[in-house]
This record gives C-alpha cells, structure tokens and sequence, in this order.
C-alpha cells in the first residue's frame, strides 16, 4: 500500500511531519481490513468492525482510529473473542429486545439489532435492545448515529473494565463506563455527545504514554491514591470521574443499567473475566430509541424544528456544540487524508 510520507515542516496536529505518514481513507480501511483478517476475524465481523476504526480516523479522534486495532488483534490473539460469532436476536416484548454476541465483537451484533430497533421504536414510539456477552473497544457515537440517520432520538451506555476509582475513593471500580445521546436535526448534522464518566478515556492516556508525554492533572491517580501526571503510573493507578462526585453517579447508573438490568457483567466482573490478559472488555450494552412521533404524532417535524432554537441559543453565542469539531474533520479528511505518527503506521503495518 503506497501511502504520502511527509518530510517537511509541522502539521496542525503538532506533530513534525517527519514523525508521520497521510493516509487515505481509503487506505485506512485497506489496513484495517488487512490487519483484521490476517488475525483470524471472520468475514462478517470484518466490515462493521473497520468501519468504527475509519469513522474514528475519518473525525480525527485519534483514540479510537486505527490504534484500536492494536486492542483488537491482542484480544483476538489472546482468545478474548470469538471470531466467528453469531449473534442471536431475541424479540423480548413489542418495545424491547435483545441481541446475544454470543462472545464477539458488538458491532455486528449492533447491526443485527438494529432493524427491529428501528422497528420497535416506530410501533411503540420508544425501545430498548440490551446486547448482551458482547466485546466492546470503540466508540459509541456511530452506534447512535445509525439512529439519528433514522430520525431517532438516541441513548447508548456500556460499562468496560475496573480503571476508575469513585469519587472519594481510591481503587478501580468503575469502568471508563461511556454514556452518548444523539437528536437528529433537519437538513443538518446530529446532535451526538459521546463522553466518558472518567476525566478521560483510557485510550487518551495511552496515547500520551506511547508519546512519553506527561498527562494533565486530574486524570489519574497512581497506586498509592496519589495525584500524578505520569502516564504509566497513572495507567497502573487508577483513572479518576470526571466532575467530582456528578460523574461518579453517572458511572454507577451506567454500571447498573447496563449490568445487572440487562443480566450482564459490572466492569468489576468484566476485569475479572479478563484475568490478566488485558483484552477488550466484555459485557453488556444499553440503547434506547425514541420515535418523536410517539410523543407528538403529526406536529413532530414542527416541534423538532422548534429545538433548532436551541441550538441556535448555543452556537449563536460563540459556544461549540459536541461533535461540531468531528462533523468538521468528516468533511476535511476525505480530501486532506489522516495523519498517523510513523512509527504506529509502520507497526501497523507489520500486524497486516
């Protein structure tokens, strides 16, 4: 795969343009694609699990592009996942259902779910799917936005492993436990926030930690419960929730609604689960789809355009909306290509 080293100067992200190489979308999917199939991931699983690798390169988010396939070929080499599994919906009731991964990845048990959840949201106004003994390494946001595409209000939690220590605390309990919301918008993108209840996603830290850059304040705690800004110690640490004791709730509602209520694993029991190997997390998943016509019949589209005002209110003031710089970098990409430190690429490159 031919791809432009660069040679010169300093790009926008920083980076010295000797320390990296431009990759096209297009060739971002070719190594994701390569490298998956070379590790033994079965065909139907390959499609939907590239596709998050290249939205996250395609958006600029480095922590979920093409790195993460550094977490899945370790979990698939590590017997971690099952490669070719089969996932298996189960209708539950008229609003709700369930989707077993049956030990694989969650983006094709996802994609199985997602017609009847569809489904389900437009008879009943609002559903649920539970994926259940599925291995989540990804984002969430193109998760929720397959339901914002349907003209769906969207909802999304999953809990991961045990990095995270409660507020007050000072041992991992909670995962980095992701919550997303999308609300589609007439003739324009989505509204889609997709954070973590930790300060930051773990994969942010490892980032740091492969580029021997210190991490701000407030991320981590080391082993003995002590502030640092020391990626490594921070990593064998504990991450800390964002916003104090608020993100600390928010993290304990996600570890309920999408453990225990949906018959699956805390990031307690997920950790455990991974006795050491340090592979994905494996668990459960939460999404909810509301229909607005379920609340508002035939004046939906006037109330939906109603919110426009609220948005209006935001940006109008100088404010950003969420994913208002990754729905920027989607339309740069395709032409500008993704940036990737060469030393990653070339590793990479080895795995394909």
């Amino acid at each position: 795969m031919h791809v432009y080293i660069q040679r010169r100067g300093m790009g926008n992200s920083g980076m010295s343009a000797d320390e990296s190489v431009t990759l096209t979308l297009q060739q971002v999917a070719d190594l994701a694609h390569a490298v998956l199939r070379r590790h033994g991931l079965a065909e139907a699983h390959v499609g939907p699990v590239a596709a998050t690798i290249i939205a996250g390169e395609r958006d600029e988010c480095a922590s979920h592009g093409v790195y993460r396939l550094l977490n899945c070929v370790h979990t698939l080499n590590g017997g971690k996942v099952v490669p070719d599994a089969v996932p298996v919906v189960d209708p539950v009731s008229p609003a709700l259902l369930r989707v077993d991964a049956a030990g694989g990845f969650a983006q094709l048990a996802f994609a199985t779910g997602l017609p009847l959840l569809v489904e389900k949201a437009r008879a009943m106004g609002i559903a649920a799917m539970g994926i259940n003994r599925c291995v989540h390494f990804a984002a969430l946001w193109p998760e929720i936005e397959s339901l914002t595409d349907q003209g769906l209000i969207a909802f999304a939690c999953t809990p991961s492993h045990a990095w995270v220590a409660p507020a007050g605390g000072t041992s991992p309990l909670f995962g980095t436990n992701p919550i997303a919301f999308g609300w589609p918008r007439p003739g324009g993108d989505p509204f889609v926030f997709d954070f973590a209840t930790s300060a930051v996603a773990r994969g942010e830290i490892e980032l740091h930690r492969r580029a021997g850059k210190p991490i701000p304040e407030g991320w981590t705690i080391d082993a003995q419960g002590h502030p640092t800004t020391d990626a490594e110690a921070g990593l064998a640490g504990a991450l800390l929730t964002f916003g104090g004791h608020k993100g600390s709730a928010l993290s304990a509602m996600v570890e309920l609604i999408a453990g225990p209520l949906i018959g699956d694993m805390t990031s307690a029991e997920s950790l455990a689960h991974d006795d050491g190997a340090k592979a994905s997390p494996y668990g459960g998943e939460l999404i909810i789809a509301i229909d607005p016509a379920g609340f508002l019949g035939a004046t939906a589209a006037e109330h939906m355009q109603r919110a426009e005002a609220l948005f209006d209110g935001i940006t109008g003031q100088g404010a950003r909306l969420p994913s208002q710089r990754r729905f920027a970098a989607r339309r740069r990409t395709p032409e500008q290509g993704c940036r990737i430190p060469r030393a990653f690429y070339e590793e990479l490159a080895a795995l394909s």
